[in-house]
């Protein structure tokens, strides 16, 4: 069984969990996320933790205890607290701003690129060159952060594109004559 998996996950004041044999849905004051589930893996609730049994003795079973026991983990912490990504633009006339639901992007190409966010992930520009991604699923706030980074990597001799915050780009050496 998974180490992960032997550790129960605490439900918060205001968060509530209904378990269905093919589904679980975890609700709380920032929303609603659902995640289905196989048949090997048995979810239990008592006195406010879950917790997760492996229904077959197979290596398969074994493994997504501790993947879902990870998800739901992540779904509990998103309708309570929420999940936040910040990215940094560097790069001399980089800048970001939000237009309504889309987040404007000026990368030094002959055009400005605008990415439309998806449903539950709110974006915020406190300056022209952060932008803050906030969200209750993990999961779509890192890819919504890996969309706006593909746009532009970080390059490896002036380091100039998004990148994320706290990022470390390692900056190569130019040629020598």
């Amino acid at each position: 069984m998974s180490r992960i998996a032997k550790y129960p996950v605490e439900i918060p004041k205001g968060v509530e969990a209904s378990i269905k044999p093919d589904l679980i849905t975890v609700k709380g004051p920032l929303g609603t996320l659902t995640q289905t589930l196989t048949g090997s893996v048995i979810i239990n609730e008592d006195g406010g933790k879950l917790s997760f049994i492996v229904a077959n003795d197979s290596r398969e079973a074994k493994a997504m205890s501790g993947t879902l026991r990870a998800l739901v983990a992540n779904m509990v912490i998103g309708v309570s607290k929420g999940f936040e990504r910040k990215l940094s633009l560097v790069g001399v006339g980089y800048r970001a701003a939000v237009q309504g639901d889309a987040v404007k992007l000026q990368l030094g190409f002959s055009h400005d690129v605008i990415h439309a966010m998806p449903a539950g992930v709110k974006a915020e520009c406190p300056t022209q060159t952060e932008i803050v991604l906030k969200g209750s699923n993990k999961q779509v706030v890192g890819q919504v952060a890996a969309e706006l980074r593909a746009y532009r990597p970080p390059e490896p001799y002036k380091g100039k594109g998004v990148r994320y915050v706290g990022e470390h780009v390692i900056i190569k050496e130019t040629k020598k004559k």
